[in-house]
């Protein structure tokens, strides 16, 4: 018998009783008297997640004649609504669309669906948002459930269940790998989105909330304010503190926050999803899309100016940055590139230097005055130190094309691998720089299996070639160049689990 087949009927045939019977039985007169409410499904940004790893066929599974032409599909309530078509793209970054439906005002849920769509003179196809587990396979839209009372939903996507699981893709994003179709042509996407209604005060935080909860004034805007005074404010503990359980008596929800604005929480201890970043930090960034129970990797690329000779800059191409954002993403490790195109980035551009030197037995050399001058800013205290991992793109380094130096800091050389992608015309310098780039920063993960940097294993006339096939990870000099991903251990022999082995907390440990 497949007890996980069964197990997932069961839970999703309880969620559709439960919404029936509170929607039924738990109706008030009105949930927020001082306003007519309206729901609204914001799509944030969109994603493929289907592009070949290897330079011969960079071919985007979804659409073989071109990128995606994808629009989204929004159901409040069953009423459609239909996006803009977006052509011929790979990702939509801000596109700027929602969808808002006037709402019952004595109903505690309302349903939505999300769907992805690909057009197509062939026919338009979905795109894969869900995790299609059991007998789902082919159930590619996600269905949620929106609380009027506390601002939040569940379903395909949820904070805290009942049951006590997380949400592995995080909560407003959705990810059609979840069902490990990694390496399958299953049309997988990513999609962030939000979902909320509207409010008197315009703090966000429902009527319901406020008065039965929080004990506010639904008539006064709290954003900002830290009433417990544990460094955090109400919105933050309002967004990611709720937790939702079951009265099994009365068969009903029971609406409660772990994080609660009125009691002092220690979040500068506290990281959920052991990412390396308590929840303060996880406050720090939330402009820049962490979520607490979901792994996150920040990343801060400063790059190089250009020589006085004619020397190019050094300047990560935006195909190899789109290829991490991939890798990383597609196993729920959200990657964040600071490049300096954020509105509050730290990234700099540093003078130029035709040769940067190192010297592993001085704190004194040109990586660490790089790392202290343009990361830091000469500040030990600066906040960045444990969040951001530290990846400089210089013009050449005196020891190698890429090292890793530090606790969470590493470097890539533009002129050596330029001059690699040269000299192997079947290489694609947006994988070379990519594969590069992840190779090093896996350093400062903590990726040390022994197929890991194996001199022996470069070229296939060496022994060692042959004994590491099966680890498919850049992290194996037989592969470098070749592909962006770490390998998942599913080839057996002389395979590892790099996703699973890697420490996103390792680079908490100082600086030398």
């Amino acid at each position: 018998m497949n007890y996980k087949k069964y197990l997932s009927i069961i839970i999703s045939l309880l969620m559709i009783n439960i919404v029936f019977l509170v929607s039924a039985e738990n109706i008030d007169d009105d949930i927020d008297p001082l306003i007519d409410l309206s729901v609204t499904v914001e799509i944030k940004q969109i994603r493929t997640l289907e592009k070949s790893d290897l330079g011969f066929f960079p071919i985007d599974k979804i659409d073989l004649l071109s990128d995606p032409d994808f629009y989204v599909k929004v159901y409040i309530n069953d009423e459609e609504f239909t996006s803009p078509i977006w052509y011929d793209t790979k990702l939509v970054d801000d596109p700027q669309w929602s969808a808002t439906l006037n709402v019952p005002d004595e109903e505690d849920y309302v349903n939505i669906t999300i769907q992805l769509w690909d057009s197509s003179p062939n026919g338009d196809r979905l795109c894969d948002l869900s995790e299609n587990y059991g007998d789902f396979e082919e159930n590619y839209e996600v269905d949620l459930y929106y609380n009027l009372k506390t601002g939040h939903w569940d379903g395909d996507d949820w904070l805290i269940p009942f049951w006590g699981g997380l949400d592995k893709s995080g909560y407003g994003r959705l990810n059609g790998c979840d069902d490990n179709s990694f390496y399958q042509n299953n049309r997988d996407c990513e999609l962030y989105f939000d979902i909320y209604q509207n409010d008197f005060d315009n703090d966000g935080i429902p009527y319901w909330t406020e008065v039965n909860v929080f004990k506010t004034d639904p008539t006064v805007n709290n954003l900002g304010e830290d009433f417990d005074g544990d460094g955090i404010p109400i919105e933050w503990e309002f967004r990611w503190g709720y937790f939702q359980n079951i009265d099994w008596e009365n068969f009903t929800w029971i609406h409660d926050w772990r994080y609660n604005p009125n009691i002092w929480e220690d979040h500068r201890s506290i990281d959920e999803d052991n990412d390396g970043l308590d929840n303060y930090e996880e406050f720090l960034t939330a402009n820049l899309g962490s979520d607490p129970y979901r792994k996150d990797l920040f990343v801060e690329l400063d790059q190089m100016e250009a020589g006085p000779n004619g020397e190019p800059a050094s300047i990560m191409p935006e195909g190899a940055k789109e290829l991490l954002q991939i890798a990383y993403n597609k196993h729920n490790v959200v990657y964040h590139l600071d490049d300096g195109s954020w509105e509050d980035s730290g990234s700099d551009m540093i003078p130029f230097d035709e040769l940067t030197s190192t010297d592993w037995f001085s704190s004194d050399n040109d990586l660490n005055k790089i790392y202290n001058d343009f990361f830091l800013h000469n500040d030990e205290n600066n906040w960045r130190k444990g969040v951001f991992h530290y990846g400089v793109l210089i013009y050449q380094c005196s020891m190698a094309n890429g090292n890793a130096f530090g606790s969470g800091s590493f470097q890539i050389s533009s002129n050596g691998l330029n001059e690699k992608a040269r000299s192997l015309p079947w290489l694609d310098r947006d994988i070379v720089y990519a594969s590069a780039y992840m190779h090093e920063c896996g350093h400062t993960l903590e990726l040390n299996a022994p197929g890991v940097d194996d001199q022996e294993s470069k070229f296939p006339w060496q022994l060692h070639w042959w004994k590491w096939r099966p680890y498919h990870s850049v992290m194996n000099y037989g592969y470098m160049y070749l592909m962006v991903d770490y390998s998942d251990g599913s080839r057996g022999l002389n395979d590892f689990n790099d996703w699973n082995d890697m420490d996103l907390t390792s680079f908490q440990e100082d600086f030398p």
